[in-house]
């Protein structure tokens, strides 16, 4: 199934010919930098199976971002229910998250994918807010954030739970957000442009 198109991009449901996305991406050293684990062929599996299991049952997820031109799978970028991380985030809010095959990254196609999926979001889904964190020096996400107009959230700082202490440098996150009416002032400002 097909959530939504961009000009270079078709962002959809995964299939069974994405196990090998799956292990590319959760195993790649570049892509991984800001995780603390790197998944083998079993575990990207369980991951492959989880996130279409996701989008099954909640109609979130993380959804594969597919090139028209080549029909390549190279990433995922989605929206998804965050419910590991209270206090920092209340149960139940919304994130947009992407990872993308280092092959393909400078190209801008993150950006196109979650700009896509925040009008899917807030367009279709009538979300209210979308947030999207990461660790604190990865600038390559947080530059993504403030592309697609998020804004890092004063005093939303937080520790991550689900890091273990072993890898102290990844703790950090820093927490983005852009509520409904951001969003709908900055379509009338593009429109007005």
């Amino acid at each position: 199934m097909i959530i939504t198109e961009t000009e270079r991009l078709i962002i959809r449901n995964w299939r069974e010919t994405d196990h090998d996305l799956a292990y590319e991406i959760n195993s790649d050293e570049a892509v991984m930098e800001f995780f603390p684990f790197r998944r083998n062929r079993a575990e990207a599996d369980a991951f492959f199976d989880r996130v279409q299991s996701m989008i099954t049952e909640t109609g979130l997820g993380l959804y594969v971002l597919e090139l028209k031109e080549s029909r390549e799978a190279i990433g995922y970028c989605g929206l998804m229910r965050t419910n590991h991380l209270e206090p920092f985030v209340p149960v139940g809010t919304i994130e947009i998250g992407w990872r993308l095959v280092a092959r393909q990254w400078g190209k801008g196609l993150v950006t196109e994918a979650a700009r896509a999926l925040l009008a899917y979001g807030f367009g279709k889904l009538d979300l209210d807010q979308i947030v999207s964190f990461a660790v604190h020096n990865n600038v390559r996400s947080t530059a993504v954030m403030a592309r697609i107009g998020m804004h890092r959230v004063e005093g939303g700082d937080f520790d991550h739970p689900n890091v273990p202490d072993t890898h102290p440098h990844l703790k950090r996150h820093v927490l983005y957000r852009l509520t409904e009416a951001e969003w709908r002032a900055q379509q009338m400002e593009q429109v007005g442009s």
